[in-house]
Formats: structure tokens, C-alpha cells, sequence
């Protein structure tokens, strides 16, 4: 399609809505509705899972500043690729998410582009320096109205600052998103600490850098009873101390990230920067942990911590390479290979772990609703029975550092919608 598809009315014909049985779905004025609409388009959706739009909490947009690895034009239309209709735009930009007009700007570039909704994140320290608070307040009253609060990429590692933003961002219900990480236990460290990092001669990043922090940060958000989100968990330690604070009704949310649910260390050994990412791949073990935790609800949801690079930031040397992957396009592939078609997950499991968890950590009223008849029409169509092989070119990012090059890969995206429009149609993103 050449133009935007606006105004027009849908019956998505014979879904499995969330996996079950089949049924028709009805979009009238981009919202849902309990019947076919006169003159409505017919998406034949015959074999489709029907999904509510994917909610992505952690999502490194780049712009403003650094623009060749990704725009928020090129990074929603990767979402919208991958079935999602709403991403929060981390704040690690230049300059930083930490004033009103920087969160402002990136929610503008979200409306312009009409891909997804983007909610940007605010920083939890001036520029990401962990010396002062930002500009929480303003940040959280301007139009972008922001709610999740981080510095990822860089550890709030003062307790006493921590304990001031939970605090903080609780007298308007927001939610603190920690990148868990004791920096002095991981000055230098390449990749995770184990006998694999002394074979390969890696500066090892131990566990308990992570898992002490988690540690802190959930006695933290008991004591002030304020909401604490843990980015990107990946060790078997952690997902322990997270389920001991759920299990003391601690205010308390995780997520973990596509790659740690399917990728290990040992893929490390051929010394690929494809394979970098902050917290690093860990052990088997560690990976059937995060596995379990995402389905006891230990682990509330998937977020995809796409972090693109431009070439030259990974076709490099080890030592030098940034840390970061992609994973938009390809994280409901992942979801269904590592849980749903291992019978970990069903598929209406994956619409809350991917939609309504998120959508509701997040604060998105009009996302992670399944199918309520007067809520805004966000569905994702996918055929489970497809497979593709991922190709970096074929990417709609800006950026190619994907880890699943190559792979093969289950399920296809069919359609997206997004506020009753559609963003993608027979498999292919709708222009603009």
C-alpha cells in the first residue's frame, strides 16, 4: 500500500483470538465493535493468532543525537514489524531524556511517525551522571506524560539517591526501571564471570553484580512502597530475589529480554561483537531459570532491549565493541520458539507477558486490552505455522546487529493495527 489506511473499518474473519478458538473480529472508527461495519474491509485471517498489540518497555529509539543507528521513524516501523503497536523510548539520548522538552520532542516524532505509540522514558538523573535527580516532576506533568523513569545503561548505584527517586515518582504513581549493575564489580567486564571468560581471557562480569542491586532496590521499594521495574534480569539469582519479594507482596515488577531467554555464553567463543550485550549472555542454567521465572509470573514481562549500533560499532574488535542487539522484529519469533512451542507458554500467556503486563506497568490505558468492544482496535495477526530465516538486510531498523542472523526462526507477523489503522498488511509495513 502506497498511502495511510485510515478511516477504514475492518472484520479480521475467522482469528484464534489469543490462541483459541476462531472467531471474527470488528474495527469501526478505530475502535472495537460488536458488529460488521457497513462497506468494511475483510482481512482473512483464517489460521491467525490474534494477539492485543505488543507493548515493548524497554526500547533504545536513539533519537535525538544518534541518528545513524536509528530514528524513531526507523525504529517504529521495526516495531510495527514486529507486532508492536506501543515501545517506550529509553532515555539514553543525546542530549538525555531529562528535561520536558527532550521527552516532548521524542513523543512528537512518535505522533509524526504513526507507527506505534511511543512513550518516552525519562532519566533518573541529570544526564545519566547518578549525582542528582532530574526533572521527574515536569517530565511526568508535559504533554508526553511520562511514567517509567531509568538511567539503562548506567546503574542508579547510590542507595541514597535510589531511595529519593522511589519516592519521588510515587506521589504520581510512576515507576523506577533499575539497570541492575554494581558498577565497581564490573569496571572492564566483557562478558559473564565462569570458567568460559577464563578460557577465552575475558574480564568476567559476575552474577552477584547484578543480583545485589536487586537486592538493594526491592528492600528499597518495600521500605517506601513505591514501584520498582527490574530491566533486563538474566541470572538464576536474580529471578530467586525477585520471587521472595513477590512473595512478600513488595511492589516489585521484571522483565527479561528475548536473547537471555534463548541465547548462552557459549556463543561468545568465537569472539563475535554481534554476541556483546549489557548484562551479558550467561549459562544454560541461567537460561532455563529466566524460563521459569517467566512462567511462575516471577518474571512479569518480555522486553525487547533493542539497542541498535551503526556497523562500526560492532564490526570491530571485541574489546571495542558497543553492547547492544536488536530485537524488535524478532522477539514474538523468539517468545514462541523458547516457550510457546516448548509448551511453556500458551499464546493468551504471551498476550499478557508481551501485552498486558506491560501495558499496565506502563501506564498505556489504550494498550493490552484483549479485544474489549469500545477500547482502541491495537492487534497483531501471526501465523504460527510460518518460518523465515532472518535476514539483517531485510531489516526496517536502521541498524543491523542482530544475533538471530541467519537462524530459522517460527512465526510470521500478517497484520498490525494500530488504533484501528493499519501499520502492517500481508506482511509488509504499510507506508506512510
Amino acid at each position: 500500500m502506497s498511502t495511510v489506511d485510515s478511516g477504514i473499518d475492518y472484520v479480521i474473519r475467522g482469528a484464534q483470538v489469543l490462541g483459541d478458538e476462531a472467531r471474527d473480529l470488528y474495527v469501526s472508527g478505530g475502535i472495537w465493535a460488536d458488529g460488521a461495519p457497513r462497506g468494511a474491509r475483510v482481512i482473512d485471517a483464517a489460521g491467525l493468532v490474534a494477539l492485543p498489540g505488543l507493548v515493548d518497555l524497554h526500547t533504545h529509539l536513539r533519537e535525538p543525537g544518534r541518528e545513524d543507528a536509528e530514528t524513531v521513524l526507523t525504529g517504529t516501523r521495526a516495531a510495527a514489524a514486529g507486532g508492536f503497536t506501543a515501545v517506550h523510548a529509553m532515555a539514553n539520548t543525546d542530549p538525555v531524556a531529562d528535561t520536558a522538552g527532550v521527552v516532548e520532542q521524542v513523543w512528537r516524532l512518535g505522533r509524526e511517525a504513526g507507527y506505534c505509540d511511543v512513550r518516552p522514558v525519562g532519566a533518573v538523573t541529570a544526564g545519566l551522571q547518578g549525582e542528582r535527580l532530574a526533572e521527574l516532576g515536569t517530565m511526568a506533568d508535559s504533554a508526553a506524560h511520562v511514567r517509567v523513569f531509568s538511567d539503562d545503561g548506567h546503574c542508579v548505584s547510590d542507595a541514597a539517591l535510589m531511595r529519593r527517586a522511589l519516592e519521588y515518582v510515587k506521589a504520581f504513581g510512576g515507576v523506577i526501571a533499575q539497570h541492575a549493575q554494581e558498577p565497581r564489580l564490573t569496571e572492564g567486564a566483557q562478558m559473564s564471570e565462569g570458567e568460559l571468560s577464563g578460557i577465552l581471557g575475558l574480564q568476567g562480569w559476575p552474577a552477584v553484580a547484578e543480583e545485589a542491586i536487586i537486592a538493594r532496590d526491592v528492600l528499597l521499594a518495600a521500605h517506601t512502597g513505591s514501584r520498582l521495574h527490574i530491566c533486563h534480569l538474566s541470572t538464576a539469582g536474580s529471578v530467586e530475589i525477585v520471587r521472595w519479594a513477590k512473595s512478600r507482596g513488595y511492589p516489585v515488577t521484571a522483565e527479561v529480554t528475548p536473547h537471555h531467554l534463548m541465547l548462552t555464553e557459549e556463543l561468545i567463543r568465537g569472539y563475535d561483537p554481534v554476541y556483546k550485550v549489557n548484562p551479558p549472555l550467561r549459562s544454560a542454567a541461567d537460561v532455563q531459570a529466566v524460563r521459569a521465572g517467566l512462567v511462575d509470573g516471577t518474571i512479569d514481562v518480555v522486553a525487547t532491549d533493542h539497542a541498535p549500533h551503526p556497523v562500526e560499532a560492532k564490526d570491530c574488535e571485541w574489546a571495542v565493541a558497543a553492547m547492544g542487539m536488536l530485537g524488535l522484529e524478532t522477539a514474538l519469533s523468539v517468545v514462541q520458539s523458547t516457550m510457546v512451542d516448548t509448551g511453556l507458554l500458551d499464546w493468551a500467556a504471551v498476550a499478557d507477558r508481551m501485552s498486558v503486563r506491560p501495558a499496565r506497568i506502563g501506564e498505556l490505558a489504550d494498550h493490552g486490552r484483549l479485544f474489549e468492544v469500545g477500547t482502541s482496535a491495537n492487534v497483531v495477526l501471526v501465523d504460527p505455522t510460518a518460518s523465515r530465516v532472518i535476514e539483517p538486510a531485510a531489516s526496517q531498523s536502521r541498524s543491523r546487529n542482530t544475533p538471530f542472523a541467519g537462524m530459522k526462526l517460527p512465526g510470521a507477523v500478517i497484520a498490525t493495527l494500530l488504533h484501528g489503522v493499519a501499520t502492517v498488511l500481508d506482511g509488509k509495513v504499510v507506508e506512510r
